[in-house]
């Protein structure tokens, strides 16, 4: 499953590192693909919405689904 959320406040290269690592530590989080772009991270597996979000969060960052 492929669930998709928004984040903001990322500004470089290093943003996408900190938000890719803080979703990996999720429990039932497979890969995760973070584009400061779009805003958007994309993170395949069976882990909770409300994980992700608290996770990109706890890294400092404003996110929703």
């Amino acid at each position: 499953m492929t669930t998709t959320i928004t984040v903001e406040g990322m500004s470089c290269g290093h943003c996408e590192e900190t938000i890719e690592e803080a979703l990996e530590e999720v429990s039932g989080v497979t890969s995760v693909t973070v584009d400061r772009e779009s805003e958007q991270a994309s993170v395949e597996g069976e882990a909770e919405v409300t994980a992700l979000v608290e996770a990109v969060e706890g890294a400092g960052y404003t996110a929703h689904a």
